[in-house]
């Protein structure tokens, strides 16, 4: 358990579950859901579309990619390598991955923004060096119904007999271990005091600011 005082939000301090690889440098978010799957109202049925063109050819037929193959099916931890989710800062990208069933990311290096985005939803970004990757994707590739043990808090990864080093931006990890990473959940867990400022500025009229529900 951690002693840390809890946010709003639920905290993530770690992730178990198989894993999946997908290997290439500079895989962007075009990549991970290309552009005519945006034109949605909401991010629901996203996961279908992940990978969409890698997945498919022009008569939808199946490419080989990790994401078709049946024995990566059900996995939740992707491992990647470098500089992923570059290109457009489209938040699409990461929704679809989470809802193919991605609950975290483990690889060489992350886009800023995609890893910005991630963030949003809970999905922690750890980050290793090329040969530790190399050697993880290749466990996976070999081992795709054993567990991987993703430890936010400890900035570890664990996988059949061996303990990766990874690391976690400073921010990121204070965000998930201690639940403030749900930016809507903390307006609504300080909408009374959102409501106090609101009224203190002289250009809002405070008749046209939503009431707050008292818990009491």
């Amino acid at each position: 358990m951690s002693d840390v005082e809890e946010g709003p939000a639920d905290t993530v301090e770690e992730v178990t579950g198989t894993g999946i690889p997908i290997r290439g440098n500079d895989i962007d978010t075009d990549q991970i859901i290309p552009a005519r799957f945006m034109k949605v109202v909401t991010f629901d049925g996203l996961g279908e579309y992940a990978f969409f063109d890698q997945r498919f050819d022009d008569e939808d037929n199946q490419k080989n990619h990790p994401f078709n193959e049946e024995r990566f099916q059900g996995a939740n931890v992707l491992v990647v390598n470098s500089n992923f989710g570059c290109g457009s800062s489209r938040e699409h990208a990461p929704q679809a991955l989470m809802r193919w069933g991605i609950d975290a990311i483990v690889g060489e290096s992350f886009a800023e923004i995609f890893a910005g985005n991630c963030l949003a939803l809970g999905i922690p970004t750890l980050t290793a060096d090329h040969e530790s990757i190399n050697a993880l994707q290749q466990w996976v590739d070999d081992h795709p119904d054993e567990e991987l043990h993703v430890d936010v808090v400890r900035e570890t990864v664990e996988y059949g007999s061996n303990e990766l080093n990874a690391t976690v931006d400073k921010a990121q990890h204070k965000a998930l271990v201690e639940g403030v990473w749900d930016t809507t959940a903390l307006m609504e867990a300080n909408a009374a005091a959102t409501r106090d400022v609101a009224e203190s500025l002289p250009y809002i009229e405070s008749e046209s600011l939503p009431r707050v529900e008292s818990d009491d």
